[in-house]
């Protein structure tokens, strides 16, 4: 376009410069300036109008990019919200189930504080009945399940574990030897002895110096005096429940149905 423009200059120039020369009429060169004016100002106009198509291509990649960012920005968004909607439905679920729960709060504890208490019963009648080892550690843990029961500030699964930690005590009594020190009535007397528990099965007393040993008969509810030849298999018995002598064979004597044996 600046070519053109520069090629009508010099044609003007040299019509011009001609016109010195000829004897070209004064109207003629009118018209001439005239187109060249005129085909300049169409070039100006052209210049113009490719500058504002350029200028509307750059707008329009700028409109088209962010367009598409926009796109992209709403996929992502849509997935996201895809996403939340399963939380919230499972959250729904989950507070539905809970509400469910607490609705039959009421009826459970209905149902199972009766049980929790016949169960202490059970357990009280239990330790009546079984040999009279550990009686007061016994008692005691009976008394605190029923004290415990009472109690608002403890909730009701504290409760049950409780009760089922009680259980548990008097099972392993079941499988295990102990020795402890303590006092018995024998004959009327209070003596301190060494009580020797073997499991559930049997209780023996030792007396301090050694010299007397019973066992406890549970029908008779009362301590039956063994031989002075029991007293060294006894002592031997209470060192095994000590940890004071490795793990033997016990030659004690059995209470049975009718008497020791």
């Amino acid at each position: 376009m600046l070519n053109t423009f520069q090629g009508l200059m010099r044609w003007r120039f040299l019509v011009v410069a001609g016109g010195i020369m000829l004897p070209f009429s004064a109207t003629w060169s009118g018209a001439v300036d005239q187109a060249v004016d005129e085909q300049v100002a169409t070039e100006i106009a052209a210049q113009r109008t490719q500058s504002e198509i350029d200028n509307l291509d750059d707008e329009t990649r700028t409109l088209l990019n962010e367009y598409r960012a926009v796109l992209r920005q709403s996929e992502s968004l849509e997935a996201y919200n895809t996403q939340l909607e399963q939380l919230v439905s499972s959250q729904q679920d989950e507070l539905t189930s809970i509400e469910n729960q607490l609705a039959n709060i009421d009826t459970t504890q209905r149902d199972i504080v009766p049980m929790m208490l016949k169960m202490i019963d059970v357990l009280e009648q239990f330790v009546a009945l079984d040999i009279p080892f550990l009686p007061e550690e016994r008692a005691d843990r009976i008394a605190e399940l029923k004290t415990l029961m009472d109690r608002s500030d403890v909730n009701l699964s504290e409760k049950y574990r409780r009760i089922l930690e009680a259980y548990q005590v008097e099972t392993e009594y079941g499988r295990t030897i102990e020795a402890y020190q303590g006092e018995a009535e024998i004959d009327g007397t209070i003596r301190n002895v060494d009580f020797l528990r073997i499991g559930r099965l049997n209780l023996y007393y030792l007396s301090l110096d050694g010299r007397s040993a019973g066992i406890w008969d549970n029908q008779q509810n009362s301590w039956q005096q063994l031989g002075s030849e029991y007293n060294q298999g006894i002592a031997e018995a209470l060192k095994v429940a000590r940890k004071q002598l490795p793990p033997d064979l016990l030659i004690l004597p059995v209470k049975t149905a009718g008497a020791a044996q």
